[in-house]
């Protein structure tokens, strides 16, 4: 159980902010292994999870460099202050010229600074790449982005992820979820958030019908628990990929809407699927209230 939900530093269309209680409410580990994300994506399940052992991994390059620089404290919360105020100031000065400039240099550099500046200013949190693996989603037209309050509110967010990191034993890994997923052991727990079918596939990397079918396969012979976050239907369609691959486990259902997406139709009311191996679904609350008071019915019965 969650109060407050810890927010990443870092937006992206899929985003589970707004279903991390849902997602932890659903699911039971007993925190003995690993907790291991081969679709790391924001990170917001990871960071509100807060595993002491974690492996953690992208097809994306940016979001693991980033966050295992703030992991090891090679990027400190008052450097990104200075870098966004700074280039902030640009921003609102010379428009949106200045957010092409900042996106051309990152896209020869990669300098994680400028990472954040584009995942902040950009359209709609959209995070996507070009096949040349260079970041192309166009400005959000809002020069004054980085006001003061704003900037300290992404400063606030990092502090925040950092403190969480620090102690943690966590490995990062860029590269083919395949190889996250290779020497998996049974007191582990994965937990998937692989591209949607259907939506958002120009994340990073194409992600086809072929790569989803062979998720489902692999994670079915791991030998640890596992959760699997998929859309399951709006108002245009069904998902039916859960039914031809994912038949067979706990499912848990959530309707909820997108805010971040790049059109108007990837943002609606959405019913989110959370699909997990038996014997690993957390017991709702709502029975477990209902066992205690059966157990204490028995006992009266006994002892009267």
């Amino acid at each position: 159980m969650i109060d407050r939900i810890i927010v990443p530093p870092i937006k992206c269309q899929g985003i589970k902010t707004r279903l991390v209680k849902f997602i932890l409410e659903n699911i039971y580990w007993n925190g003995k292994g690993r907790w291991i994300e081969p679709f790391l994506g924001s990170g917001v399940v990871l960071f509100n999870v807060q595993p002491e052992k974690a492996i953690i991994n992208d097809i994306n390059p940016h979001i693991i460099r980033l966050y295992q620089m703030i992991y090891r404290r090679d990027l400190s919360p008052e450097e990104v202050r200075t870098y966004l105020t700074n280039e902030g100031r640009k921003l609102l000065s010379k428009g949106e010229e200045y957010y092409y400039v900042v996106r051309e240099r990152f896209n020869r550099t990669g300098n994680p600074l400028d990472f954040i500046f584009l995942n902040r200013s950009c359209f709609n949190g959209v995070i996507r790449f070009n096949s040349k693996g260079e970041f192309n989603v166009p400005f959000c037209r809002k020069k004054d982005r980085f006001r003061r309050s704003y900037i300290t509110k992404i400063v606030n967010q990092i502090k925040q992820i950092q403190r969480v990191m620090m102690t943690k034993d966590w490995e990062f890994l860029i590269g083919d979820w395949r190889e996250c997923l290779k020497n998996v052991e049974k007191d582990d727990f994965v937990y998937l958030d692989p591209p949607y079918i259907g939506r958002h596939t120009d994340y990073y990397q194409q992600w086809s019908e072929d790569d989803a079918a062979e998720l489902a396969r692999i994670t079915r012979d791991l030998p640890c628990g596992f959760a699997l976050s998929m859309w399951k239907e709006n108002k245009y369609r069904l998902n039916d990929h859960i039914a031809r691959h994912w038949s067979g486990l706990v499912e848990r259902t959530c309707t909820h809407f997108y805010h971040v997406g790049s059109t108007e139709d990837l943002r609606n009311a959405m019913e989110e699927a959370l699909l997990i191996k038996p014997g690993y679904e957390a017991i709702p609350f709502v029975t477990q209230i209902s066992k205690s008071i059966q157990l204490e019915l028995a006992f009266d019965e006994h002892t009267s």
